[in-house]
């Protein structure tokens, strides 16, 4: 099965020997995270396709595959249209398409590992409607065959030390405990694996660049816990961190220990999947959110130093890169691949870097419009004069993740590429400024970001900010900033607070010619007005690094604008400068120049 054409085909005569008609293929794993480990990379196997989010749906004679607004030109590149239909979500969703598609009778299955319930129950009654059904399977039929599937990780769990935490486990434990207990709960079932880091201050090398573990928690009243992992991937340092009050047992008992839970128990329904519901029959279910995410959200103190020195870090190997960029790509002969791997070896020479927080978006010209384009030896692209070059990139150091863009102009940027770099820029430095009462959530400030795209007709198809973890995951639950309809999984309608770390990354992207983004996190701080009435909130960028000012449009920008680049790039070049060789300081001393330079 070397194309996914025979894949598409071998899964069909599986459905067939399972007695149903059909079969959904999230791109998920039993934890609902948004990466995963190749174990779990059941849709990229079938179907070919390379990005984070989306699914695919198996029909007898028809298939389709669901993107977002992100995956529009990427899902064309990579999956076969032939046998694949293209649909877009959220304007339509998979239980849509299933139900146009399926006939009456058929039954229609999916893995109960995968899904949420609440998924299960939309998708259960669309059908319904259609005379069809959605059943569970007990098997994935995808791994019955998938030959060569890799094995889930055996790597070993880490400390993830008090210094880098902040918090011991036992006070996150009695802070939880303290909430279960204020509810009437006897346990919290924690599902998600960066909750579960978070909570008991491990770490784990089981998803690419994202430093979790695959375990299942139950968190309980009494401030124990009960922790399911392969016990192998124990080390005496990591039971003893543990201590007496965290139970160990094998990742294959969660369920039977599901079964067994009496009393009142808290689920989150977005992040446990249907089969956890399935399995607590014994117990009184209260649906309420993972109590781990909001705390894990709001940074304490040490983690706030740990990010802004882990920033300080990136932010000087990003701008040895960008000042080694500025003087290789005029030459001709570099790639993107090249590009991304000089890249690496600036972060790697920090001697502190545990791994990149993604795989680097290294965008070239066109492969630039792809909001997550992912270069491969296929798509390679060379870094042509008079084009543009888009790399998102971050890093995963002990004591803070990090997630930066930057847009570069090889030879003489156009007109429009200047113009649409500096309303992106505008509207960066928009949110970047705005001070909001406390309690506002990331839809509302949303506009801010876009405002000068929208009045040139233009826009972006994705959020404009996401959570970033301490280091854990680079995307992080509850806050965005975004539509209603954007974001990120099930990052949704919360109320953004001290403490929590943000991305800022509006962009633009011309479909076959270039993209943009300018992408720094932000730090959530109270602000002090004289005369408020309310408490009031800010973003301080924690980001270093400079700003292509060959793509600004001085003219564009209003005093205050500039002002704030003028001041970006002082606080850059004061900063990062000192770690700096003299080469790359003197290309730094230049680039941060005031903007009156350039007028």
């Amino acid at each position: 099965m070397s194309t996914h054409a025979a894949r598409l085909a071998a899964l069909r005569d599986q459905l067939a020997r399972d007695g149903v008609a059909g079969f959904v293929v999230p791109l998920t794993d039993e934890h609902m995270s948004e990466y995963v480990g190749g174990y779990a990379q059941r849709l990229a196997w079938l179907t070919g396709f390379g990005g984070s989010a989306g699914s695919a749906a198996v029909l007898g004679a028809k298939a389709a595959m669901f993107t977002d607004g992100r995956y529009t030109l990427q899902v064309r590149a990579q999956v076969d249209g032939g046998s694949f239909d293209y649909v877009a979500v959220p304007a339509t969703s998979t239980a849509d398409w299933l139900v146009a598609n399926a006939n009456p009778g058929d039954r229609i299955g999916f893995d109960p590992w995968l899904h949420t319930r609440d998924w299960v129950r939309a998708t259960g009654t669309a059908l319904a409607a259609k005379g069809a059904s959605l059943i569970a399977l007990a098997a994935n039929p995808v791994d019955a065959v998938w030959a060569d599937r890799p094995l889930p990780s055996t790597a070993r769990l880490e400390v993830h030390a008090d210094e880098f935490a902040g918090e011991t486990s036992a006070v996150k434990r009695e802070r939880i405990a303290m909430g279960l207990r204020e509810r009437g709960a006897a346990t919290a079932v924690v599902t998600a694996l960066d909750s579960i880091a978070w909570v008991l201050n491990v770490r784990g090398k089981d998803v690419d660049h994202t430093p979790v573990a695959l375990a299942f928690a139950l968190l309980h009243a009494d401030a124990t816990a009960d922790l399911f992992v392969d016990a192998a991937k124990l080390s005496p340092e990591v039971r003893a961190h543990l201590g007496p009050t965290v139970r160990i047992a094998g990742r294959s008992a969660f369920p039977a220990a599901l079964a067994a839970l009496v009393g009142t128990v808290v689920v989150d329904p977005t992040s446990a999947v249907a089969a956890v519901f399935e399995a607590l029959d014994g117990a009184t279910i209260i649906e309420a959110r993972d109590p781990c995410v909001v705390p894990k959200a709001v940074k304490n103190a040490t983690e706030i130093a740990g990010s802004k020195a882990a920033h300080l870090r990136d932010g000087a190997a990003l701008t040895r890169f960008l000042a080694w960029f500025a003087e290789e790509a005029p030459k001709g002969g570099l790639d993107e691949i090249g590009a991304a791997a000089k890249l690496r070896q600036f972060r790697d020479a920090t001697n502190q870097l545990e791994d990149l927080s993604f795989d680097t978006i290294s965008g070239s010209g066109p492969n630039g419009a792809i909001v997550h384009y992912r270069v491969s030896p296929e798509t390679n692209r060379a870094i042509e004069s008079d084009s543009l070059f888009l790399v998102d990139s971050g890093g995963q150091y002990r004591d803070g993740t990090t997630d930066v863009t930057r847009t570069l102009a090889v030879g003489r940027p156009s007109a429009e590429m200047r113009d649409r770099f500096t309303r992106v820029l505008k509207g960066h430095i928009a949110l970047a400024s705005a001070v909001f009462p406390d309690g506002t959530r990331g839809n509302q400030l949303d506009a801010l970001a876009r405002q000068f795209l929208w009045a040139a007709g233009l826009d972006y198809a994705h959020g404009t900010g996401h959570g970033v973890g301490s280091y854990l995951a680079v995307h992080e639950g509850p806050a965005r900033i975004a539509t209603a309809a954007g974001g990120y999984g099930a990052m949704g309608d919360e109320p953004i607070r001290a403490g929590m770390i943000l991305s800022n990354e509006p962009g633009y992207y011309k479909a076959n010619e270039y993209g943009i983004r300018v992408e720094n996190l932000v730090l959530v701080e109270p602000r002090e007005i004289a005369g408020a009435e309310k408490t009031m909130l800010g973003f301080t960028t924690l980001t270093l690094a400079p700003i292509d000012r060959a793509l600004i449009e001085v003219a564009l920008l209003t005093p205050a604008e500039v002002a704030w680049i003028d001041a970006y790039h002082g606080r850059v070049a004061a900063a990062v400068g000192p770690l700096l060789d003299d080469d790359a300081r003197m290309w730094l001393d230049s680039e941060t120049l005031p903007l009156e330079t350039i007028r």
